[in-house]
Parts: C-alpha cells; sequence; structure tokens
C-alpha cells in the first residue's frame, strides 16, 4: 500500500478552546440572502477548515442554531464567528471602513479570479449572492471590486458553497 487515510487522533486539529484564540486569517464571507441552510452550513464548515474570521449572514440567509445548517456544518457554528445583520447594505457600510470588499459574481467588467490579486492592505470580505438571483444589484455597487470564477460549461453557475470553497482557498493558496 502506497498510503493510508489519518486516523483522527493523527490530524492535528485544533480544540474548539484552541480555534477561538487562533489567529484568523483576514478573510470574511458576506453572505447576501443565501436561501439554503444546507449552504450556509457548508461555509460554516469551508471557514472553520480555512481559519477565516467571521461569516456575516445577512437578511434572509439562515442562522443558528438551525438543524439544517448543523448538518452540514458539523460543529463549525461553534467555531466560527459570525453575526446577523437586517440587510447586506447595513452589512457593507459598516465593513467598508475596515474591509476591502469584493463581489463573487459574473458581471461585464468582473476580474477573473485566475488573474486577481487580493488586496491585503485591509482584511477581505467577500460576498456570495442568493443561489437564484445572485447579488443583488445595490450591493455590487457596494463592492470595491467584482471578481468571477472562470467557467467553461453550459451552465455559468456554481453552487455558492463551492464558490465559497473555490475562492477561499484562492485567497489561502496566495497568503500562505
Amino acid at each position: 500500500m502506497l498510503d493510508r487515510k489519518l486516523r483522527t487522533h493523527e490530524m492535528d486539529r485544533k480544540s474548539l478552546s484552541d480555534f477561538k484564540v487562533a489567529e484568523k486569517f483576514g478573510f470574511s464571507f458576506v453572505l447576501d440572502d443565501i436561501r439554503s441552510a444546507l449552504n450556509v452550513g457548508s461555509i460554516f464548515r469551508t471557514s472553520d477548515a480555512f481559519l477565516f474570521e467571521k461569516i456575516h449572514l445577512c437578511g434572509l440567509t439562515a442562522q443558528p442554531p438551525s438543524p439544517e445548517i448543523a448538518k452540514s456544518a458539523l460543529g463549525a457554528t461553534e467555531s466560527v464567528e459570525w453575526q446577523h445583520w437586517p440587510s447586506t447594505k447595513e452589512c457593507l457600510s459598516l465593513l467598508k471602513q475596515t474591509h476591502h470588499i469584493i463581489g463573487i459574481e459574473i458581471t461585464a467588467n468582473a476580474l477573473s479570479l485566475d488573474a486577481y490579486l487580493f488586496n491585503t492592505s485591509k482584511p477581505i470580505a467577500a460576498v456570495l449572492g442568493n443561489e437564484i438571483t445572485g447579488i443583488s444589484s445595490e450591493v455590487i455597487e457596494l463592492c470595491d471590486e467584482i471578481v468571477s470564477i472562470p467557467q467553461f460549461g453550459t451552465k455559468h453557475s456554481l453552487n455558492v458553497s463551492v464558490c465559497a470553497g473555490i475562492i477561499g482557498w484562492s485567497y489561502l493558496t496566495r497568503h500562505i
């Protein structure tokens, strides 16, 4: 056998208390009216895996405690800091003071992720939009930049939790 899966005790995972005090990467997700609690839970899990600082749950986005979020988050709602906002506009108005805000959307002038250089002078807040309508036009206007993920098939649409993983991993690989 060439290799073997690691057992849980061999993975050097952080305890919940260690995670809480660990220095986080300067990256947060802003969820703009995400309908599926399962997608929200998956984004919590991604944020935990990548040691991201926070998730901003905006508008109708589901929030803990929720059985559906818990099902896909696998406990990450306990480790990852989160906050609910009545609207994405309200959230971004405050974050704009301290974060570089990028919207993840397909627009006429979007920057392609494969060539995108993340601004590291401030923490990043990446806005992910509704599964049907994407990021609202009024929220796009509040973003510092719009970034799109190159796609080559017929759909030109990714599941929002998959998008979160791609954007998060792209950020990490350029900053660790």
